[in-house]
Formats: structure tokens, C-alpha cells, sequence
């Protein structure tokens, strides 16, 4: 990958505005997606953002949640989902076209982060079959519940012509991969629940999969796939929560967290 020459001194980097700093985390994002089979240093990415590698390492955390390494591997593993989905691609190819030198690493990752080893997300996907509509799922409400420990409790926004299905997950990680600490599946916007949290720092997240009736659109709606996450960490500190557990859900977005979990096939 071609590199550009830093333009920023270290000092003047401190001083961008928030607007040019979101610019250049905006470059570096698009590099990262238009480079995923190449290898992409920390100085790659900060060349491409014209700042220095510690201060766009800053940055981007900062503006993102995660290190500029995380979000790219996230990236990666979106991407090889997407073509073990839609191409007859072997997992091999797969593994070197998103830039990974190892099929056996690359499978281990992928595992962990997607939620099913490569083949068997593949053999799920096979035999997926969309459905029109699914029955409700039970609504707590907020009287009910009000008394709860340890529990989330929160509302979920959607536009008023969405119909399908909201995940919503907590996870450890402000990245939607792996297995979430809790979860639950709602047929339509409103009211959430999720009870026996521990104590700890949470990430909330959504992903809202529009009625398809054909399998490529019900397992990669693309940009009718609806998702949201919260701008800040939950805390939940004596079985009491400390932050905002309602969501406004909405298109992707370029520095929203990929979404790496095989959902709709876990």
C-alpha cells in the first residue's frame, strides 16, 4: 500500500479541530476497506490520516472505542462472513483475500469472533430459510421490572416503517463479536430486558434484520440492515446501571463497530 507523508508535526496534530480529526480517522477507516488482503501497519493507517502513529493511535481510540488494529481485524472478519456467504470461495481463498497468511489462524479468529467455525456458518446458511414474520416476543414492561437488579432495561427506536428482527446484545467489547454476555430477540421496536448481568463495563449493541424473503437479503440486508450502539459504557456498579440503555437504531455508518457476529445464524 502506497503511503502519503505525514503533513502534521506532532504539535500541530494536537491542536486539529474534532472535525479534522474525524476526517482523517474517516480516511484511514476507508483505507482499511479498500485494503483488507494487504498488509496494514499502524504507520500505514497514520500516513493515510496524515497524523503521526501515536497520535492517530490516540485518536482513533478516542473517536472509535477500539485501536485502529481491532476495528481493522473486526473489518476482516466481516468481510470473510460476507464471502463464505456469497461465493463458492474455498475457506482457504478466504483467509488470504482478507489479508490473514494462516488458514488455521485464520479459522481459530474467525471461530471466536463470528460465533461458528467458517465451514459450519456456511452449512447454517445452506439450509436458512427466511421467514415472513415471526410471533412476538413478550414485552416486559417498565413497572414490572423497575425493581430489578443486575438487569438492563432499556427502549429500542426504530423508524416507523421497520418490520423484522432486533438482536440486541451486551457485550465486553464496543465491537459486536463473539459471544455476547447477554441477549435477547425482539419482533418490533419497544421495550428490552436483560436480567443476571454482573457487575462491570458493558457495550450495548443492536442489529435489526429486515423481513426478506430471499436468503441472500434475510442473512446481508446490506444498507437496510439497522443497527445502534451506545455512545458511552454501561456500568453496572451494586447490581445498579449507570448510563443511557435506550437505543435509536439507523443505518451503518462508517465508524460504527462492524458487525462480525453470524446473526441471523447463531
Amino acid at each position: 500500500m502506497r503511503t502519503a507523508t505525514p503533513v502534521f508535526c506532532e504539535d500541530a496534530a494536537r491542536d486539529l479541530t474534532l472535525a479534522v480529526q474525524t476526517q482523517a480517522v474517516e480516511r484511514a477507516i476507508q483505507a482499511m476497506h479498500t485494503h483488507l488482503q494487504e498488509v496494514l501497519t499502524l504507520e500505514d493507517l497514520a500516513s493515510v490520516a496524515c497524523l503521526s502513529p501515536s497520535h492517530f493511535h490516540h485518536v482513533f481510540r478516542r473517536l472509535i472505542g477500539v485501536p485502529p488494529g481491532e476495528f481493522l481485524s473486526a473489518l476482516r472478519f466481516q468481510a470473510a462472513r460476507r464471502l463464505l456467504l456469497t461465493t463458492p470461495l474455498s475457506v482457504t481463498d478466504i483467509c488470504f483475500a482478507v489479508g490473514y497468511t494462516s488458514p488455521g489462524s485464520f479459522t481459530t479468529h474467525f471461530t471466536q469472533r463470528v460465533g461458528l467455525p467458517p465451514r459450519l456458518l456456511r452449512q447454517r446458511a445452506h439450509a436458512f430459510e427466511p421467514l415472513a414474520g415471526e410471533p412476538a416476543e413478550h414485552s416486559p414492561t417498565t413497572s414490572s421490572c423497575m425493581q430489578m437488579n443486575n438487569a438492563l432495561l432499556g427502549w429500542i427506536s426504530a423508524p416507523a416503517t421497520f418490520q423484522g428482527t432486533i438482536y440486541v446484545g451486551l457485550f465486553t467489547s464496543p465491537i459486536p463479536q463473539g459471544r455476547p454476555v447477554r441477549c435477547t430477540r425482539l419482533s418490533s421496536p419497544g421495550v428490552y430486558l436483560l436480567p443476571g448481568i454482573a457487575d462491570g463495563v458493558y457495550h450495548l449493541q443492536t442489529a435489526a434484520f429486515p423481513v426478506a424473503t430471499d436468503l441472500h437479503t434475510a442473512l446481508l440486508p446490506g444498507e437496510k440492515l439497522l443497527v445502534g450502539t451506545n455512545a458511552s459504557p454501561l456500568v453496572i456498579r451494586h447490581g445498579h446501571v449507570v448510563g443511557d440503555p435506550d437505543l435509536v437504531l439507523h443505518p451503518p455508518r462508517l465508524f460504527d463497530p462492524p458487525l462480525v457476529m453470524g446473526l441471523p445464524l447463531l
